[in-house]
């Protein structure tokens, strides 16, 4: 049965709207179609051998232009996880039908992937990104997107273990937590780890959960830019049904951790040093 343009434009878009030629043609589309998809305006060809709908993901578009796959901190933010900052050029990687090796305005990742590349891929899979990650960005900062990656269920440590990384993916994996909520427990718990006092990240404590409980009693509670209005209400009450029940509460914001971390440590420090942690 002949197929219609308009059917082709809305097969390419539940395909996620950049898509490759020989799989509408696999789906029976022919050439006529495609023209007359072209020839309205409703899709267009990104590249030779491509086809993408009006209105389609830029990046995609951009991807399949160049014949590079999405990766690293340009996939990790299209899958939502922790990124330390989001500016900078697009990170992609070189697939296997690229067009050109040069040029590309994006930061290029070389070499052989963990997870095969199908032909057809605009994204890599979230284990090359984690890969990529490792080896791209400080190991703090590396470190808390894996973790956000394990807090989504995007994979498992289980999981991760199966594969062969590189020596900078292998010290993530052997001190990575799947607990971290937002990164900055992630940082938290890193850059206190030297006082070798216990720090467990998000746990429940009074019917609510908690940042960080360093010890015993001393909770650690970071402030994102929603902790305003009835949020920071709830917050304020939780704060003192922790102190009634004998919790010592430090309670610091993004940007100091963030931006001014000297000082939190130097707090955190005092407290311990006063046994705060330990308290009853």
């Amino acid at each position: 049965m002949r197929r219609t343009w308009e059917e082709l434009v809305e097969c390419i878009s539940d395909l996620g709207g950049v898509v490759r030629s020989t799989r509408i043609a696999g789906m029976g589309f022919n050439r006529d179609e495609v023209d007359a998809a072209c020839g309205r305006g409703a899709a267009f060809r990104p590249r030779r051998g491509w086809l993408a709908v009006e209105g389609a993901d830029g990046a995609l578009v951009n991807a399949a232009r160049h014949g590079v796959v999405l990766t690293c901190r340009t996939q990790a933010a299209r899958l939502g996880l922790w990124l330390h900052d989001r500016s900078g050029p697009p990170h992609v990687a070189v697939g296997p039908n690229a067009a050109s090796r040069r040029g590309i305005p994006a930061r290029v990742h070389w070499g052989r992937p963990l997870i095969a590349r199908h032909p057809d891929a605009l994204v890599d899979p979230v284990e090359n990104v984690l890969a990529h990650i490792a080896e791209c960005e400080p190991p703090e900062q590396a470190l808390a997107t894996w973790e956000s990656a394990l807090t989504t269920s995007l994979v498992t440590i289980d999981g991760l273990r199966r594969f062969s990384w590189r020596p900078a993916a292998r010290r993530l994996l052997a001190v990575a937590m799947p607990f971290a909520d937002a990164g900055l427990e992630t940082y938290l718990r890193e850059r206190l780890r030297w006082m070798r006092v216990p720090i467990r990240v998000q746990i429940w404590i009074s019917g609510h959960r908690v940042d960080a409980l360093i010890g015993r009693r001393l909770v650690v509670q970071i402030d994102g830019a929603h902790h305003t209005g009835a949020q920071r209400s709830a917050d304020i009450r939780h704060d003192a049904e922790l102190m009634v029940q004998g919790y010592h509460v430090i309670r610091v914001s993004y940007p100091q951790v963030m931006f001014d971390w000297p000082r939190v440590q130097e707090l955190i420090m005092r407290a311990v040093a006063q046994g705060l942690h330990d308290a009853v």
